[in-house]
């Protein structure tokens, strides 16, 4: 059996990067303690095997997720790694507090936008970056939304900055995923390492489900036992597995726009037994595909009237109507102005430092330095639309500062960070990758966050992007009680 020097004998620290486990070479962070020394008990082969059992276990219980484009076909097994990334309960105290803060501001912050707009007038965010963002929604103009909750649901991608300083990445708001994938990731990694787990002080997160279900029954309080639907595009959504997994977990419905009629403004679900009134919509399809008499007319995906009953109060939907606007790249730049304008508070976690490019100065100086950042289109995700200036050629950087200068609203840029790492399992050996983590925080009547999240891994040496479509995995992620 090799000693755990082999196996750690390719841990190589990254020199600008913080390293979740080891403060320097064979110095471990108290966290890890306990994980780095039962890895000593453990040969590459029975690790490859445990791997190997985990990623059977995906594929068997359908855990997959699908790229868009891709040749080979159109199904792939999410792609995890056995060692957990420990976080402190300290350190998850200081997350949720920071996050609660942020979902609080976005929310007032979006009802302001759709209502009085005072944060106009106060000249904190300029109005021609509202009304340029595609994911305005004029039709929302003094819409009454339950609990003021435009984002329940809402991903806020987290990173840790070498100083070991947690920062906002992004925020994802319009129809987050990953949370399905959260939990598997919890339930393979407790059948791995069941001792360890048990005896490790982990806080839990099977209750998940049903803290989701609660929140969107808090979205209808005066209905008694709310009929609540998770509306989905159908199997060949990239995410089609999680809205599967997601129904199953609340005890609810699985539906299409097919199942799904309006009549004099309520909507109604198709069953064996008859129609059946829906109150609350969890919805997995983005604003433009919702309706087709409302928004994009050759949507298929939808139901027709559907924004009308919604306008009306017949039901409710799960994120609201034009909550992209504070999920577009740019507007995340006035988040901690957000925070102490309507909080009066000051922003408990911080921003990545970014550069817009619809101003001159900030806009030169990218383009004279773009070599060295990363330029993000504001209203992509996964990964796409992305330059990462030092893994990107010549040629790439010229077309993307071709785009820049055609269309500066379109993109923002940030330097390029050194994400932290952490020990992942790769072809037999414990090798340094860097890591994000997306929390999951639950908005109704109150704010609601699982202690951890999904970690997302960049799987490929040296890569910096955590995406599954662009080869990133994911791992379990351990809050301890302490």
């Amino acid at each position: 059996m090799p000693t755990l020097s082999t196996l750690l004998q390719h841990y190589t620290a990254h020199p600008q990067a913080y390293d979740e486990a080891f403060t320097q070479p064979g110095q471990t962070r108290d966290p890890y303690r306990t994980l780095i020394e039962k890895l000593a008990e453990f040969s590459s082969d029975e690790l490859t095997f445990r791997q190997r059992a985990s990623d059977a276990t995906f594929l068997s219980q359908g855990i997959t997720f699908t790229v868009y484009g891709d040749t080979q076909g159109t199904e792939r097994p999410f792609p995890f790694d056995l060692l957990p990334r420990i976080l402190t309960g300290k350190e998850w105290a200081y997350l949720e507090a920071g996050l609660t803060q942020r979902v609080q501001a976005l929310n007032l912050f979006l009802y302001d936008v759709y209502h009085e707009g005072k944060v106009f007038r106060d000249g904190i965010v300029p109005y021609d970056l509202i009304a340029s963002c595609k994911h305005y929604r004029r039709e929302m103009r003094g819409v009454s939304v339950p609990q003021n909750a435009y984002v329940s649901i809402c991903g806020t991608d987290l990173v840790r900055l070498p100083d070991g300083q947690f920062a906002v990445l992004e925020d994802n708001l319009r129809v987050p995923s990953g949370s399905s994938y959260m939990l598997a990731n919890r339930q393979v990694t407790k059948n791995v390492f069941p001792r360890l787990f048990k005896n490790y002080g982990v806080r839990p997160i099977d209750q998940y489900g049903m803290a989701l279900v609660n929140m969107l029954r808090s979205l209808v309080p005066n209905v008694d036992d709310p009929t609540i639907v998770l509306l989905s595009p159908g199997v060949f959504n990239s995410a089609y597995y999680e809205h599967t997994f997601l129904a199953r977990q609340m005890g609810i419905q699985l539906v299409e726009g097919r199942d799904l009629l309006v009549h004099d403004h309520v909507v109604y679900m198709r069953t064996t037994s008859g129609l059946k009134r829906v109150d609350v919509i969890y919805r997995r399809i983005d604003d433009d595909y919702l309706d087709a008499l409302a928004f994009r007319p050759d949507s298929q995906l939808g139901v027709k009237g559907l924004f009308n009953a919604y306008r009306m109060g017949n039901v409710v939907l799960a994120n609201a109507v034009g909550t992209g606007i504070a999920d577009d790249k740019a507007v995340y730049a006035y988040v901690p102005a957000l925070i102490k304008y309507y909080l009066s508070e000051d922003p408990i976690l911080a921003n990545v430092e970014t550069y817009l490019m619809d101003d001159p100065t900030h806009r030169q100086h990218v383009i004279s330095s773009i070599d060295k950042m990363v330029v993000k289109a504001v209203g992509e995700a996964g990964g796409y639309g992305m330059l990462i200036g030092p893994h990107s050629t010549r040629a790439e950087q010229e077309e993307f500062i071709a785009a820049i200068q055609n269309n500066p609203r379109n993109y923002i840029a940030q330097p390029t960070l050194a994400l932290s790492t952490a020990p992942c399992f790769i072809d037999g050996q414990v090798e340094p990758r860097h890591i994000d983590l997306r929390p999951f925080i639950l908005c109704g009547q109150k704010v609601t966050i699982v202690p951890g999240g999904l970690t997302r891994v960049a799987l490929r040496k040296g890569s910096l992007v955590v995406n599954s479509s662009q080869g990133g995995g994911s791992k379990d992620t351990w809050v301890l009680t302490d």
